[in-house]
């Protein structure tokens, strides 16, 4: 065998094998790539055509000339169609089956003419081999039907660049580099099949099977470092863009597709860099941590808190769902996100409104009720004793009629300041504005003796520290009344009602002191006035 054509039949060769390479990855990632099995069509009928022709020029006689030549029209008819149909899938053109079925019409209409030439001559009215060439190669004289294909051939292809080319300004720069080696799998070998009906290749050979060589290895270039086809835009750009919420496109494998810009106004550090990776990869670039929502079921809604570079915190409510292919089957998912930040605040703050005590921001009656309860259950349950501890302002109506009650506003949040830093030594105790200048204390798992010194400390600080302001210095002492429950299963409100009656018994005993329920009897700690 000649030199020449051995060299040209190992370089189409390659192109087979790296086309059969690429038909084998397709399929084996068939659950992550959408499209993939037209994918694995297309490139079957390429390497069936590569090879096919590898044989025809391996030929020595005019009749396994002809009958290889019958085998490659199968994918020389089909494989422009199916490449059009995969570039019609990746702009998001979707075709119905009857049209899908059209496409495929002129390419089997050609392969029975190629097969039953011998009977008409209307593909092609003789084949010869040339003359004063180096090695065999083979020619013919074109039959009336040999244009339909050839048309049609470059029809499809300069049909899928154009919807290439079309997509270019609405393509993110992040696609790009993957349209051009679809647009150039469609380009070169159209340009390298008009070459060879030009008649001008060396010795006539057909180049298009060794430009499939070179676009074989754009794709698997492309896939490698682009990672083209798990990556294809699922959404509709123009949709997708002028959404009010932010949408983020995964893939099957759970890798970044796509986000609109919505996305990229709340998180500006999610750039296009990240696309490939997964959510939880990329999250991790943006806070450390993977992406705080889980996505395992369709509709699913949760919420989670952002913190901004600037340190202003938003709230986003979450919404997945499954998109699915064609035939229903999953290929990825979609995710909403929707600021719900100033809805939040409006909850938080009506929830302040029903819970907290506007002047002092405790807890409020209603709320300690509720929350003092589900404590004493627990302690009860455990086998725990819990503390109730209620103490008021001395002298209150006092500071009112003499300062006024703007003042006397200012005493309540003083007392409230100085208790709040001894109670943070007891830090699961529940502290509340139980009403006017009276306050309440729930201690769980606290012994009598811990929630007395407790009290005897709060009582100290505020006695050693008088409030002053433009009003002069104002002495601010208060009076304690403690309780403990027993493990009777006394109620809250009996346990109040104990405490209440101790605070009442340091009043008369002169203010400014601890009382400890002890049923009829009550023990004085501190210092009377």
């Amino acid at each position: 065998m000649d030199p020449k054509l051995t060299m040209f039949i190992s370089l189409i060769a390659t192109s087979g094998v790296f086309t059969v390479f690429l038909c084998l990855y397709a399929y084996i990632k068939r659950k992550e790539i959408p499209g993939a099995y037209t994918f694995v069509i297309y490139t079957a009928t390429e390497a069936i055509y590569i090879f096919a022709h590898a044989f025809e020029m391996a030929s020595s006689t005019l009749a396994e000339v002809k009958r290889w030549t019958i085998l490659e029209y199968i994918g020389i008819g089909a494989a422009p169609a199916i490449g059009l149909l995969i570039v019609m899938q990746y702009v998001g053109l979707n075709l119905t089956r009857s049209k899908i079925a059209a496409l495929f019409v002129i390419p089997a209409i050609t392969f029975f003419m190629v097969s039953t030439n011998e009977y008409h001559h209307l593909f092609y009215k003789d084949m010869y081999f040339r003359e004063n060439v180096p090695f065999p190669t083979t020619d013919i004289v074109i039959g009336q039907y040999y244009i339909v294909p050839g048309a049609y051939i470059f029809g499809c292809m300069l049909a899928a660049v154009v919807l290439l080319l079309r997509r270019w300004r609405q393509t993110k720069k992040a696609y790009r580099l993957q349209l051009v080696t679809l647009i150039m799998g469609q380009f070169m070998p159209m340009t390298g099949a008009f070459i060879y009906l030009m008649g001008i290749t060396p010795y006539g050979i057909d180049p298009v099977p060794m430009i499939l060589c070179i676009t074989s290895a754009m794709y698997i270039w492309a896939i490698v470092s682009t990672r083209m086809l798990t990556i294809i835009p699922i959404a509709k750009d123009r949709i997708f863009e002028s959404m009010r919420e932010g949408a983020i496109v995964l893939d099957f494998a759970d890798r970044l597709v796509d986000f609109n810009g919505v996305i990229n106004s709340m998180f500006p550090e999610l750039t296009t860099d990240t696309l490939g990776l997964t959510l939880d990869e990329a999250w991790i670039r943006l806070s450390g941590k993977p992406f705080p929502v889980l996505r395992s079921q369709d509709g699913a809604q949760e919420e989670f808190s952002w913190r901004a570079a600037d340190g202003k915190e938003f709230y986003y409510q979450t919404r997945s769902s499954v998109v699915r292919g064609r035939n229903g089957e999953p290929i990825g998912s979609l995710l909403m996100l929707i600021d719900v930040t100033e809805q939040k605040l409006l909850q938080d703050q009506l929830e302040r409104l029903a819970y907290y005590d506007g002047l002092t921001k405790l807890l409020n009656r209603t709320e300690f009720l509720r929350r003092g309860k589900m404590i004493l259950e627990e302690d009860l349950i455990g086998e725990k004793s819990t503390c109730i501890l209620l103490f008021d302002i001395d002298h209150f109506k006092s500071i009112n009629d003499t300062y006024g009650h703007d003042v006397g506003d200012l005493a309540i949040q003083h007392v409230v300041r100085v208790a709040r830093q001894i109670e943070v030594d007891v830090p699961s105790g529940l502290i509340a504005r139980y009403g006017g200048e009276e306050f309440v204390i729930a201690l769980p798992a606290c012994s009598l003796d811990e929630a007395a010194l407790l009290a005897e400390k709060i009582r100290a600080r505020l006695a050693a520290e008088p409030m002053s302001g433009s009003y002069g210095s104002i002495a601010v002492t208060a009076s304690f009344g403690l309780t403990q429950a027993s493990h009777r299963g006394e109620s809250l409100e009996m346990l109040l009602k104990h405490a209440d009656m101790a605070l009442y018994q340091a009043k008369r005993a002169g203010r400014n002191q601890v009382q400890v329920y002890e049923g009829p009897v009550e023990a004085t700690f501190g210092t009377s006035r």
